[in-house]
């Protein structure tokens, strides 16, 4: 991890994995990832972004395993603009294209400890019947051309979207330098669940 001596940036480690997912209608499924994050932060070390392996069901259990590390560190010198993890799944259609299964964000957790997030995933839908007919008869189906767009609320509420699937991660936070700054994030957590729906509404309080 990177260290300084400057007093104006703190630094923020983001350390666990993409643990797995739950999809009960699909299979043969992989996961990309990538953060979104303010101005006033940068990456100092680690991977931005990232692909796992593709996995299946195994007999006795219908949930898919990446167990995909993340390693990053982030510096900044403010929280505005809290990175967030953008999640993205996909895998083949009857026709064997790739294809979306989900899309899902949630926020970084805030206070350093061990956490669990289960992020709801979604996926565009079509706007008329026969868009979807012919969406599904040339193998595509409606996604984002750049899917950060999952992080940012400008937009989306013009998109239909239907909910399918989640995605569980689980995160190690550690931070430097917050409070010498002013930043009280509270205790460390040993261990904290929660969905990641409820904490982007908690994040908006």
């Amino acid at each position: 991890m990177e260290t300084t001596s400057n007093s104006s940036v703190f630094l923020l480690t983001v350390n666990g994995q993409i643990e797995g997912a739950n999809f009960p209608d699909y299979d043969h499924l992989y996961c990309k990832y990538c953060y979104v994050y303010g101005h006033d932060w940068a990456p100092t070390t680690g991977l931005e972004e990232g692909i796992t392996q593709i996995t299946s069901k195994s007999s006795q259990s219908h949930k898919l395993i990446w167990n995909f590390p993340l390693e990053t560190t982030f510096k900044s010198t403010n929280p505005s603009g809290w990175p967030q993890l953008v999640v993205s799944v996909y895998g083949p259609d009857v026709f064997g294209n790739d294809v979306v299964r989900g899309y899902g964000a949630t926020h970084i957790p805030f206070t350093p400890g061990q956490h669990i997030r289960t992020i709801p995933m979604f996926v565009p839908e079509p706007t008329w019947r026969l868009q979807k007919f012919t969406g599904w008869l040339l193998g595509r189906r409606p996604e984002y051309t750049d899917p950060k767009v999952v992080a940012h609320g400008e937009g989306r509420e013009v998109t239909r979207v239907r909910s399918q699937g989640f995605v569980t991660v689980s995160f190690h936070i550690m931070t430097k330098d917050m409070k010498r700054m002013g930043y009280d994030m509270g205790p460390m957590n040993s261990s904290t669940v929660q969905s990641a729906t409820s904490s982007q509404s908690g994040d908006a309080q």
